[in-house]
């Protein structure tokens, strides 16, 4: 896909339509192209420059500057960025190590790499160390145009595969205390930090219908239905107009009045959200872990 609308842009971005124009006729950010019927249209260069664009922005920098400045410029800034997001050392060879393999598509070598931060941290650290830093690299490496959209398929997944295979290693589903229902709703789909929480609530006993990405309402509907789970686990990853997220969430809470909801990805988007007493958000791993131990602990006293 190498065509894109305006509204289009607008929901990869977060930014209203209106105030892409703006930048568009005020500051020359960007320069949308015309079809064979006159419609303008964006292409996948000037997507990831609107995204450059908005992470710079975040960051401290004005539009008037950014949007006169070259694309090569702005590679420029967001890998200086990049760079203030690194980690420990240690971590920084695993993820170091792994990018170099997935550039020449050599995956003995990526899993040489990863099944020795697995023994060094184990799944759970190296989730937090290697995994979440590395996929958040590589969306740096994508708005920087410096790693093939192929290369990131290829990482991201040979990361789902190792975490399908951690989540088969644990034992048996237990039926002690509620159920979950975990899923990411329809054009969603990130789905490796909804992978590792289905791994963490199943290391936790507790029984797990692991939907997976773009699922529907309507399904969504029928499978609570038929399993009757206590709570459902929801990733929100790319930045929706706040507007249509909260509408999402209000139209769940009130189709699935007996299921506790819990949120988690965009942290940004979610603290715009009015949630509802069923409704709670889920920051970090911690949050999570934090949320099982509190079950459990109310089990037992029962």
């Amino acid at each position: 896909m190498n065509q894109f609308s305006i509204s289009q842009l607008s929901q990869f971005s977060g930014i209203k339509a209106h105030t892409i124009r703006i930048w568009e006729q005020r500051y020359n950010a960007l320069q949308p192209n015309r079809s064979e019927g006159n419609t303008r249209y964006y292409d996948a260069k000037q997507l990831r420059r609107l995204l450059n664009i908005v992470s710079l922005t975040e960051a401290g920098y004005k539009i008037s500057q950014l949007g006169a400045m070259e694309d090569e410029q702005l590679f420029s800034l967001i890998a200086e960025l990049e760079e203030k997001e690194r980690g420990s050392e240690l971590a920084e060879v695993y993820i170091s190590q792994l990018i170099a393999a997935a550039m020449d598509f050599n995956e003995v070598h990526f899993e040489k790499t990863f099944s020795h931060c697995l023994l060094k941290y184990g799944i759970r650290d190296a989730y937090l160390l290697v995994i979440y830093p590395l996929l958040k690299r590589l969306g740096f490496f994508w708005a920087s145009n410096t790693i093939p959209p192929a290369r990131e398929h290829f990482i991201s997944n040979i990361i789902r595969q190792k975490l399908f295979t951690a989540i088969d290693a644990l034992p048996p589903e237990g039926n002690k205390g509620e159920s979950w229902l975990l899923f990411l709703p329809e054009n969603e789909f990130h789905e490796i930090g909804l992978l590792f929480a289905n791994y963490l609530i199943r290391s936790s006993g507790r029984k797990v219908f692991y939907l997976g990405a773009n699922l529907p309402v309507t399904s969504l509907i029928d499978a609570v239905k038929e399993v009757s789970p206590s709570k459902l686990l929801i990733f929100l990853v790319h930045y929706d107009h706040p507007e249509i997220a909260q509408q999402y969430i209000k139209d769940l809470e009130s189709l699935l009045p007996k299921q506790e909801i819990y949120l988690s990805g965009n942290m940004k988007l979610l603290g715009q959200l009015d949630l509802g007493k069923r409704t709670h958000k889920i920051g970090a791993v911690a949050e999570l872990e934090k949320e099982l131990e509190f079950m459990i602990s109310n089990e037992s006293v029962n």
